[in-house]
């Protein structure tokens, strides 16, 4: 090491750098007798010529057309899905606030899928019932993990050979308690594993004595199996759901390490066909909102199947004319729902989609579309569809519904 107290050595050591420093400096343009000023990057934004990053789109529709903002729906509806727990955390303030929406929107009942078993239903039950006995019924749920570690399936509940046989005894416990079905989330086929790594299959031998007992006990099985086609392809710029999988990258299901959607739904379809008592309701459209022509083949295939639209009226509302024939036609298999509980801007679309003839507006409150750059159109179904679609759907399908509206009125 050179000691730089010497003058002499401190010129030699730093007149390199000072050059290199100039030569940057007038490379940039800078005049090195002036303080150098860094400057910010345009904004893209679009404006004066600039480029526009996607995040910053947002298209101003320019068509003058009729509009319909309806404040309520035009019947009274059971919304088939909604997650209090989840969405609201056992909230009573909250409850009472979205008890409130309900009243403002004509929803006269609810169904709650965040039920559980044991001793979370009774908390469930509790939380609900208390004060809303009569605006609520409730799905309950399997704990597949139980009191197993994360990280160690083969510690998990649903490992044990006796699992099915008191899972099926719990449901029939629940059932003495007033619940009116089962709901079974993504996780079962998309996330779950086995000891060995392979994903828990949907339709593996092990759970069939629980879909029998659901039939047995008059218990419809709701079942959430995949999820959008986009979520299982690459996010690339042709993926048409890129915005919100950039947002998302956890809801990607592409790629190797995960199991094909083909294969989810062709599980899912298995065990409707294999129960042909149990009344299966598929989420979202069986989440295959995207192919109305496959569901209608499946809903043509199996007789105890329905559907539920929660969440999919952005996929229905962009094809209306091929939404509104499949509505008409299985006017008798389609149940009402939303994936809430949700705000009031979020449920006026429902009922412009379904009650309208408006053209080319927005599904959700959101300034960006949380599930496609798209607008939408609205089908104007018929009363006597709607009444089917609304409530009469689910007060035939869903023990309880039907006394719980007759009561009301």
């Amino acid at each position: 090491m050179i000691a730089l107290t010497n003058p002499i050595h401190v010129l030699r050591v730093l007149a390199p750098l000072v050059a290199v420093m100039l030569t940057a400096s007038m490379t940039r343009g800078d005049d090195p007798a002036k303080p150098s000023t860094s400057t910010a990057p345009a904004p893209l934004d679009g404006r004066d010529g600039r480029d526009l990053a996607l995040e910053n789109f947002r298209p101003q529709s320019m068509l003058a057309v009729p509009v319909h903002h309806l404040p309520r729906a035009k019947f009274p509806v059971v919304d088939v899905h909604v997650h209090p727990r989840i969405r609201l955390h056992h909230s009573p303030e909250q409850l009472d606030d979205f008890v409130r929406t309900m009243d403002a929107h004509n929803i006269a009942l609810c169904v709650s899928l965040d039920g559980g078993l044991g001793t979370a239903l009774d908390e469930h039950l509790a939380y609900v019932w208390t004060k809303y006995r009569d605006r609520f019924v409730i799905f309950a749920n399997i704990d597949w993990r139980g009191d197993g570690k994360a990280d160690d399936p083969a510690s998990w509940d649903c490992q044990r050979p006796d699992f099915a046989r008191r899972m099926v005894a719990a449901l029939e416990a629940a059932k003495v308690k007033g619940v009116s079905g089962l709901k079974v989330f993504k996780d079962l086929g998309l996330v779950f594993k086995n000891p060995d790594g392979s994903y828990i299959r949907i339709d593996d031998e092990r759970w069939s004595p629980i879909w029998a007992a659901c039939g047995r006990l008059g218990l419809p099985v709701i079942i959430h199996s995949g999820d959008p086609t986009a979520f299982f392809l690459p996010i690339d710029e042709k993926n048409e759901r890129w915005e919100e999988l950039h947002r998302h990258p956890e809801w990607s299901f592409h790629g190797p390490g995960f199991p094909k959607r083909e294969d989810l739904l062709a599980a899912y379809l298995k065990i409707v066909e294999r129960h042909p008592q149990t009344t299966f309701i598929g989420a979202h459209v069986s989440n295959n909102a995207e192919d109305l022509a496959a569901v209608a083949s499946w809903l043509d295939t199996y007789p105890n199947l329905v559907v539920e639209i929660a969440s999919r009226i952005s996929e229905l509302g962009r094809q209306p004319y091929t939404a509104r024939k499949f509505f008409l036609k299985y006017a008798d298999r389609i149940l009402f729902g939303t994936d809430g509980p949700r705000a009031a801007g979020r449920l006026f679309p429902y009922w412009r989609f379904l009650e309208t003839d408006d053209e080319y507006f927005a599904y959700a409150e959101n300034p960006f579309p949380p599930q496609g750059l798209w607008n939408i159109y609205g089908i104007h179904l018929p009363d006597e569809v709607l009444k089917k679609v609304y409530h009469e759907n689910a007060a035939r399908i869903i023990p309880g519904v039907r006394e719980k509206l007759a009561a009301r009125k």
